[in-house]
């Protein structure tokens, strides 16, 4: 199960949104907004930002960040939305 970060946390808030562990297993996060589910997010096999941040230091983790954001820049779903905001 995955450890939702602080980093997620405050980017939620920002976006006013609420993000509670997922309900399916091989996602990280759900995200409700105005109390409705509107995206589950995140692949439970695979980093994100803060995970890289908790494992191998900032410089590390921002360029995971990067090429991250060149893979998905293109992605104009909500999913990929919000994964880019809560955990990239």
């Amino acid at each position: 199960m995955y450890e939702i970060h602080g980093y997620s946390y405050t980017k939620a808030r920002k976006l006013g949104v609420e993000i509670f562990s997922a309900t399916n297993p091989k996602k990280k996060i759900d995200v409700y907004k105005d109390g409705y589910l509107v995206a589950s997010i995140g692949d439970n096999s695979y980093y994100d930002y803060p995970s890289y941040l908790k494992l191998y230091g900032k410089e590390f983790a921002d360029e995971r960040r990067k090429l991250y954001h060149l893979r998905h820049k293109n992605d104009t779903g909500i999913d990929g939305f919000y994964s880019k905001e809560l955990l990239w």
